[in-house]
């Protein structure tokens, strides 16, 4: 299991990360009406397809995140394989009403057996997203903690690496100072519960959020004082994530992956970017992005533009990959 993360690191440099092409039919299909294009299964192939083509793509990402439709799909994926870029499954059933103030993600019952039959399709690493929000209750909280544990356990069972994602949305009016605060209390519980579940921490991907202010906030950003240079906002974003996850999370995790949470285009790039370039840490800071990648390639694919949307792709795989040496200094759309 820790080769497959260290292939998807892209070895010691550490400079690859992982596409996030898992989107559910619902979801891909918000995504399709966005551009005014049917989702069918022939279109979904044909962008996927498209994207997993993109020539060099292997240079940048080193594992891609699938739903089960597209895992199935051998032509889908035949170019994946062929770049060697390693297999990833969405295993969960998404998030279903837990208590009066959150949701609960289901899909252990049956999960070990799944987990056999996506192997033997080639599938090297899963997927398992827990959805949380500021408001939610501690009995929230620590049932997706102990879930995502559970689900962890299973996946090293079956001799595969589960990414652990408790993502903390960003919606909302709240103050980066919340967010920090609940995101810790998320990662406390959640790696309390592997303890307990006896996962081996060094071998999963850990995939959460950025500490941002809500989204909805008007508060200002708080400022350093530093008279001799002007604070960037991204500056201040990682000091308060970094300084976040040294509290929670064990050196042994041997790689974090951000998500990109609907930040606005190249933000999540520029955070990531920040935090690499700034500041030293236990593990290397790497990214799982689905949006941050896909949207300049989704819009040009809709319009027919196939090649201009694999450069797209490819354009913005480069961008990240730089992020996570922390030597993107200017994030530009296509």
């Amino acid at each position: 299991m820790q080769n497959t993360i260290h292939r998807i690191l892209g070895g010691s440099a550490h400079n690859k990360g992982i596409l996030a092409a898992d989107e559910s039919s619902p979801t891909i299909k918000k995504r399709f009406d966005s551009v005014g294009v049917d989702s069918t299964e022939s279109t979904r192939h044909s962008y996927r397809h498209n994207l997993f083509s993109t020539e060099s793509l292997e240079d940048y990402i080193g594992g891609a995140i699938l739903f089960d439709e597209t895992i199935r799909n051998k032509e889908t994926v035949s170019p994946l394989k062929e770049k060697g870029i390693c297999l990833g499954i969405k295993v969960d059933k998404g998030a279903k009403p837990y208590d009066m103030t959150g949701l609960l993600t289901e899909g252990l019952d049956g999960l070990s057996d799944r987990l056999k039959e996506y192997s033997k399709l080639g599938a090297e690493f899963a997927k398992w997203r827990a959805v949380l929000t500021v408001t939610d209750s501690d009995a929230c909280i620590i049932a997706n903690a102990w879930t995502l544990a559970r689900y962890a356990k299973r996946c090293q069972d079956e001799g595969i690496v589960p990414i652990v994602e408790p993502e903390v949305l960003m919606d909302g009016s709240h103050h980066i100072t919340q967010s920090q605060y609940f995101t810790n209390k998320v990662l406390h519980h959640v790696f309390d519960a592997m303890y307990y579940e006896n996962v081996e921490i060094e071998s999963i991907i850990l995939k959460p959020n950025m500490v941002l202010h809500g989204y909805k906030s008007k508060m200002p950003l708080p400022q350093f004082c530093d008279s001799a240079r002007t604070i960037i906002d991204e500056e201040i974003i990682a000091e308060y994530t970094v300084e976040c996850f040294k509290r929670c999370v064990p050196a042994a995790v041997p790689v974090i992956a951000f998500l990109s949470g609907g930040q606005p285009d190249g933000e999540a790039a520029k955070n990531l970017s920040r935090m690499n370039f700034s500041f030293l840490t236990p593990w290397p800071l790497s990214f799982s992005f689905g949006r941050e990648l896909q949207n300049d390639a989704l819009k040009l694919w809709s319009e027919g533009e196939l090649e201009l949307s694999r450069e797209a792709l490819l354009k913005r795989a480069t961008q990240c990959s730089m992020a996570a040496e922390g030597e993107l200094h200017e994030f530009s759309s296509v």
